[in-house]
């Protein structure tokens, strides 16, 4: 028998089938979504929202891209799956065009269905290439829900689920809140540089495979790392040969304004992990870019890794699609401009304007706003306060993205100034009732 669909129908469907990621089951309400195209969202009974969130901070094509759907339609007419061992037309297109935006001295991408699996398959091909075990990466970090890669997250979703061996956390740079007592961010990143060094000596740098960091911590907050942090993680990495990991999964693809975050701090690392906005997760896709020593070294020695989905020919469909279409259209340069001209500033004069507002930071579309009770203090807004600020934006049509005491404004890469005046003005507005 079928029902007329609508929000209370999908809504009461999921509560009694779908079981929900990093949640407690029996407290959910989850918002109904029916559709959308470019920056903006509905329901069933056409109620409207604006995408601040970008989903996951992934959808940076904005949703519905028709040069996207097009080509996934396209594929799936003529191929709509194939094993991995085979050559495929779109899979080694899409490898061709990903390595266009890496640093030089890249050579081949193994493709993965996430930005979790990525980084599993980068930290398995760091141990095999160094022959050493340990993985060390950041607290304030996160690098996704499987075996490993939630090992090698640093936030507190690790502690439950630690069945992964050899890894190693250290604090990264954070002035607001500085683990080292930093004045500024010259000496947040001095003495952050000399705690990294210090972890690796007392752990043993001949039992280090790898540095997983990510180019800018995003769920950990959207934090910028200070000039010459990068630089200066590469330069112990070469010093104690351990294989650096850029873990670009969020910043990637047009997010920060370039095409990859780590082309804004002159860095070149040995191996660089995607997904998320390489096809906004049209299809699930992810990735390892590999640099030419450790490819050339599996040239000879066998890799004990794969996936069934590895390549999969709509996913890479769309990643052609979509970085064709992020191109031509000017994509990553508008997530340049409104970012520095239009969000930044915006963001930056409602701090000025709200109490509550401890701090404001990032690059393109990737901002956060630290929120506090107390400025002086830098003590974190309540956990209640935070699920007011949500609400109220919801009941104002824009979809937020809340962590813990932070907004995180990433909305589309597409977005242009009046959509962004008009999330700037919901925000204002909630800050000002709270």
């Amino acid at each position: 028998m079928s029902h007329p669909v609508s929000n209370d129908y999908v809504h009461s469907l999921d509560r009694q089938y779908v079981f929900h990621s990093w949640s407690t089951q029996g407290a959910l309400d989850p918002l109904v979504i029916a559709g959308g195209a470019g920056c903006k969202l509905w329901d069933y009974a056409g109620r409207e929202y604006l995408d601040f969130s970008s989903q996951l901070v992934n959808t940076n094509i904005g949703h519905q891209h028709p040069k996207v759907i097009a080509a996934i339609q396209q594929q799936a007419a003529s191929l709509a799956t194939i094993a991995p061992a085979t050559a495929n037309l779109m899979r080694g297109e899409a490898a061709k065009r990903i390595l266009s935006h890496a640093p030089e001295n890249f050579a081949k991408v193994f493709f993965t269905n996430a930005g979790a699996d990525a980084n599993e398959n980068a930290m398995r091909m760091a141990r095999l290439f160094t022959g050493r075990d340990k993985i060390l990466s950041a607290y304030r970090s996160y690098h996704g829900g499987t075996g490993a890669a939630i090992v090698a997250t640093g936030d507190p979703r690790r502690v439950p689920n630690e069945y992964a061996r050899g890894h190693v956390h250290f604090f990264n740079p954070y002035l607001y809140r500085s683990e080292f007592d930093a004045a500024d961010e010259q000496e947040e990143c001095s003495r952050a540089l000399k705690h990294l060094r210090r972890v690796i000596e007392c752990e043993g740098p001949n039992s280090i495979a790898a540095i997983l960091l990510e180019s800018i911590p995003g769920t950990a907050g959207i934090l910028v790392p200070p000039a010459g942090y990068l630089k200066g993680v590469r330069a112990l990495a070469d010093e104690f040969g351990i294989v650096l990991i850029l873990d670009e999964v969020m910043a990637g693809f047009g997010r920060t304004g370039s095409w990859l975050a780590l082309d804004q701090f002159e860095v070149r690392p040995d191996l660089i992990t995607f997904a998320k906005g390489v096809n906004s997760g049209y299809v699930p896709a992810g990735g390892v870019m590999v640099s030419q020593p450790i490819s050339e070294y599996f040239d000879t020695h066998y890799f004990p890794g794969g996936l069934t989905y590895s390549g999969h020919p709509l996913a890479m469909a769309a990643i052609v699609a979509t970085l064709d279409a992020m191109a031509e259209e000017g994509i990553v340069d508008n997530a340049r401009h409104i970012g520095q001209e239009i969000l930044g500033p915006g963001l930056r004069a409602l701090a000025d304007k709200h109490s509550l507002i401890g701090e404001v930071r990032g690059l393109g579309l990737f901002w956060a706003v630290e929120l506090v009770s107390d400025r002086q203090r830098r003590t974190p807004l309540p956990a209640a306060l935070m699920a007011k600020l949500k609400s109220g934006l919801l009941e104002r049509g824009l979809l937020p993205f809340v962590v813990e005491n932070r907004l995180h404004v990433v909305p589309p890469c597409i977005i242009q100034e009046p959509e962004v005046r008009q999330g700037l003005a919901a925000i204002d507005e909630v800050l000002g009732t709270l």
